[in-house]
C-alpha cells in the first residue's frame, strides 16, 4: 500500500508539474504577444511621427526656398537699379570731361595761334630788315 500511496503522489505531482509548465508556457506567450503588440504599435506612431516631420521638413525647405528667392529677387532689382543709377552718373561725368577737354583744346589752339602769329611777324620783320640790310650792303 505504501507503493501504490507513493506511486498515486508521484502521479500527481507530475501532473501538477506538467499543469505548472503548461501555466508557465501560457504565461510566456501571452507576454509575447503583450510585446509584440507592444512593438508594433510603437513602430507606428514612430513611423507616423517620421511621416510628420518629413512632411514639415518639406514645408520648411518649401519656405526656405520661397523666400530665399524673394532675397534674391530683391537683391537683383536693387543690383539693377545701382548700376544703371552707376551708369548715368558715368555719362554725365564723361559729359562734363568731354565739355572741359573741348574748351581747354579750344584755349589751347587759340594761344597757339596766337603764338604762331607774334612769331611770323617777328620772323617776317626780321626778314624784312634783313633783305634791306642786304640791298643796303649790295648798293655800296
Amino acid at each position: 500500500m505504501k507503493m501504490k500511496f507513493s506511486m498515486i503522489l508521484a502521479a500527481t505531482l507530475l501532473a501538477l508539474s506538467a499543469f505548472s509548465f503548461a501555466q508557465a508556457g501560457d504565461d510566456m506567450k501571452k507576454a509575447a504577444d503583450d510585446t509584440g503588440d507592444a512593438t508594433k504599435t510603437a513602430a507606428k506612431k514612430t513611423g507616423h511621427a517620421t511621416k510628420k516631420a518629413a512632411v514639415k521638413t518639406g514645408d520648411a525647405t518649401e519656405t526656405a526656398a520661397v523666400k530665399t528667392g524673394h532675397a534674391t529677387k530683391s537683391a537683383a532689382k536693387a543690383t539693377g537699379h545701382a548700376t544703371k543709377k552707376a551708369a548715368i552718373k558715368t555719362g554725365d561725368a564723361t559729359e562734363t570731361a568731354a565739355d572741359k577737354t573741348g574748351d581747354a583744346t579750344k584755349t589751347a589752339a587759340k594761344k597757339t595761334g596766337h603764338g604762331v602769329k607774334k612769331t611770323t611777324k617777328a620772323v617776317g620783320s626780321g626778314a624784312k630788315a634783313g633783305a634791306e640790310k642786304t640791298d643796303d650792303e649790295m648798293k655800296k
